[in-house]
């Protein structure tokens, strides 16, 4: 009968989660609210759905992974030319408003434990929300989002602290807090000691470990799943061996892998176990959800939701103003962090399991994180008109030095990364016909963006090298298929290829394609590809003359 009910229960959670997934998404809600709501019409609003161990279960491997996928997105290559601000204006605002939420939380009434969880909840922003809604607006690689990830990983930095702080505590494992003086400071010491242990595993084993397997198994797709799992589960082993949480092994363990060059294709594989796990540990969150005493302090989630809207975006355009950057870039990193993060959600959890707080401070920060993330995702999405409209009402003038006014959107203020790519040509598979293309056009004068799953083809390129299988819509998303000036496919994959010229038709784009097996130009033809590659030199003659046609290619810039 308990396993009846368990399927029931997560067949109920998945189907909700499902249909409020649909409909937030025909609005611009992030499905991480959808969850959340979800979660509130099952349990509280319903009672359709009682938590049970074997749910607890899956949530926990969900923030797991949910944490992994964090750690997959924190490069150090690229944000090292922002190492600098996002360090001061990461640690600057975890003070400032670690110190602003205390006093605050004081104020309303809380003790003076329940204010500290409530205030470091308040800390820190959301890297996945952030990641998902830049991405899809193509503004991941631009100046002011390589600052928001950077920053975003010393926020996450600061978190992992705090929570082997409270694994020293005994609130990661046992359920009891320890209290003499002795016990602490041994359990801190063991904890710490743990975690730096475990880091240098993680660190050291990306720099001379991992690299050579996952070089070898970076064409083939199921095993580089199978691996970046296995490691994943490896260092929360050892985290769980070590009496840390299991969410700072999984973080390490993506945090190593990040450092990889299969990072984005390793995001991707991962993302839709990942989106299962993260939707039931959400949903499973709103169902535990003490919703009827939470709404009894609006007026508290109000103020507190405040906070973190206004609050932390005025804290960051004071610090990166006073750093050198532009109104416009300044203006935009702040405001993508104007929500809770997935670690608020955590360390706040461990509280109420440590006993150190109650269900009424996780309840709280639920609802401000339903606040909090629904407003900031529309902030994101729309963060140029409200730009101007903050400069219209003079908002700004406040927190940023009169020199920066006087500039505004100076030389500077945006990065090369900050504009799409557009007018290029994309070469798919690093073959010798491949790297030829991709060195013929790249001499001629082209920019060129060479593409291919073995790091090891793309070595040596003159042209922008871009890792990752062409298969998946995200990654031709990524290189900009719609305004890119030609397709080309030197692929001898025939079912890849057919593919490629089906989303060059329909981005509109013209399509070059290698034919090696003749017995597929009729089926080419039907798709609509533009020119046919019958052997290497003739397909690489035509093709240069082609593009020295004046206007024979036009930039598309839809």
């Amino acid at each position: 009968m308990l396993e009846v009910t368990f399927i029931e229960d997560l067949g109920l959670i998945i189907v909700a989660a499902t249909v409020f997934a649909f409909l937030a998404r025909r609005i611009g809600m992030p499905s991480i609210v959808a969850y959340l709501l979800a979660g509130l019409a099952l349990g509280p609003v319903t009672g359709l759905v009682e938590m049970s161990g074997s749910l607890g279960l899956i949530s926990e491997i969900g923030i797991a992974l949910l944490l992994f996928l964090v750690g997959l997105e924190l490069s150090f290559a690229k944000i090292k030319d922002v190492g600098r601000v996002a360090v001061i204006a990461g640690i600057g605002q975890v003070v400032f408003t670690a110190a602003g939420g205390l006093i605050l939380c004081g104020l309303l009434g809380f003790g003076i434990m329940e204010a500290v969880f409530l205030a470091v909840g308040l800390t820190f922003s959301s890297t996945v929300v952030v990641v998902k809604l830049l991405d899809e607006k193509g503004e991941l690689d631009s100046l002011y989002g390589r600052i928001a990830v950077g920053i975003f990983l010393v926020q996450d930095i600061v978190a992992i602290f705090i929570l082997t702080f409270l694994a020293g505590l005994g609130g990661a494992g046992s359920g009891e807090v320890k209290l003499d003086l002795a016990s602490v400071l041994g359990g801190l010491g063991a904890a710490f000691g743990g975690m730096l242990l475990l880091l240098l595993v993680a660190l050291l084993s990306a720099r001379y470990l991992l690299p050579q397997p996952f070089a070898w198994s970076a064409n083939r797709s199921e095993v580089l799943l199978i691996w970046s799992l296995s490691w994943c589960f490896a260092l929360v082993m050892g985290a769980h061996a070590l009496d840390l949480s299991l969410e700072i092994g999984a973080f390490l363990a993506g945090i190593s892998l990040a450092q990889l060059p299969y990072n984005e294709d390793l995001h991707r594989r991962v993302h839709p176990l990942m989106n299962f796990c993260i939707a039931v540990f959400f949903v499973s969150l709103g169902i535990k959800m003490e919703v009827g005493e939470a709404l009894a302090e609006w007026q508290t989630v109000l103020v507190l939701s405040l906070f973190v809207l206004i609050g932390n975006p005025a804290i960051f355009v004071w610090i990166i103003a006073r750093m050198g950057y532009g109104l416009r870039t300044t203006f935009f990193t702040s405001v993508t962090v104007a929500q809770i993060s997935e670690f608020s959600f955590i360390v706040v959890a461990l509280g109420v399991s440590s006993g150190l707080v109650g269900e009424s401070v996780m309840s709280l920060t639920a609802l401000v994180g339903l606040v909090t993330i629904t407003v900031s995702a529309y902030m994101i999405r729309f963060n140029r008109p409200l730009y101007q409209w903050a400069l219209r009402w003079n908002l700004l003038r406040p927190f940023v030095p009169k020199e920066v006014l006087a500039r505004g959107d100076g030389p500077g203020d945006e990065g090369a990364g900050e504009q799409a790519m557009e007018g290029h040509i994309i070469v798919v598979g690093m073959n010798s016909l491949g790297r030829r293309i991709a060195l013929s056009m790249s001499e001629a004068g082209h920019e060129v963006v060479a593409v291919d799953t073995d790091p090891r083809k793309l070595e040596g390129l003159p042209c922008r090298t871009e890792l990752g299988n062409v298969s998946y819509r995200a990654v031709l998303d990524h290189l900009c298929l719609r305004r890119a000036r030609l397709l080309v496919s030197a692929l001898k994959i025939d079912s890849t290829n057919d593919l490629l010229a089906y989303r060059a038709r329909e981005a509109g784009v013209p399509c070059a394609v290698h034919v090696h097996d003749i017995r597929e130009m009729d089926h080419l033809i039907d798709l609509g590809t533009d020119y046919l590659m019958i052997s290497k030199v003739d397909g690489l003659k035509r093709l240069n003359a082609k593009l020295k046609e004046p206007g024979s290619l036009p930039v598309r810039t839809e």
